[in-house]
C-alpha cells in the first residue's frame, strides 16, 4: 500500500500536464494559454513569450501581446506567424495584436482529433505509472516483504486508483470537447 500511496502523485502529475496541454487547444476563444509558451527569438537566445511581453485579453476574440522592449515587437509577430497556430499577428508600433477567427465546423472536428490523441497520450501516461507501481509490488513480494495476499489486495487498490484518474482525465476531456463545438 505504501508503494501505492508514494507514487500517487505522479498520477496527478500526469493529469495536470494533460490539462496543461489542453489549454493549448484553441475553443474559439482568446486565452493567453495560446501563445504564451512560443519561443521567440531574444538576445541569441530562445525565449517563451510570456517572459519577454505582458499577454492581455482586451476582447473575446483578441490576444494583445505588449513586449518589455520594443525592439522585439517584430520577432514576436514573426514567430506567431511561424507557428502552427494559424493566426495573423498585427504589429502596430505598440502591440501585437491577434484576432481570434471563428473556427469553422472542420476545424472543430480537426481539434476534436487532437484532443482526443492528447487523451490517449494522457491515459497511457497512466497506464505506465500503473505498470511501474505494478513492478515494484510484484518484486516485494518476491524479496518477501509482503504476502501474496497483499500483492492482490494492492493490485485491487491500485486498479481502483488509476480507474479514479482515467475517470478524471474523461471528465477533462468531456468538458473541453463541448467548447470546441460550441459554436
Amino acid at each position: 500500500m505504501e508503494t501505492i500511496e508514494n507514487n500517487k502523485k505522479n498520477f496527478q502529475k500526469a493529469v495536470l500536464y494533460y490539462e496543461e496541454e489542453l489549454k493549448k487547444i484553441r475553443t474559439g476563444r482568446a486565452s493567453s494559454a495560446l501563445v504564451e509558451d512560443i519561443l521567440v527569438d531574444y538576445y541569441g537566445g530562445k525565449t517563451s513569450l510570456k517572459q519577454i511581453a505582458s499577454i492581455t485579453i482586451p476582447e473575446p476574440r483578441m490576444i494583445a501581446i505588449a513586449p518589455w522592449n520594443r525592439d522585439d515587437l517584430i520577432s514576436i509577430e514573426k514567430c506567431i506567424r511561424e507557428s502552427q497556430l494559424n493566426f495573423n499577428p498585427i504589429n502596430d508600433g505598440q502591440l501585437v495584436r491577434i484576432n481570434i477567427p471563428d473556427l469553422t465546423e472542420e476545424r472543430r472536428r480537426e481539434l476534436v482529433k487532437t484532443l482526443n490523441q492528447k487523451t490517449e497520450d494522457a491515459r497511457v501516461s497512466v497506464r505506465r505509472i500503473r505498470e511501474d507501481i505494478w513492478n515494484e509490488i510484484q518484486k516485494r513480494e518476491d524479496e518477501g516483504q509482503i504476502s501474496q495476499d497483499e500483492k492482490f489486495s494492492d493490485k485491487e487498490k491500485l486498479q481502483k486508483i488509476v480507474d479514479e484518474y482515467n475517470q478524471q482525465i474523461e471528465k477533462i476531456r468531456s468538458k473541453k470537447e463541448e467548447e470546441i463545438m460550441t459554436i
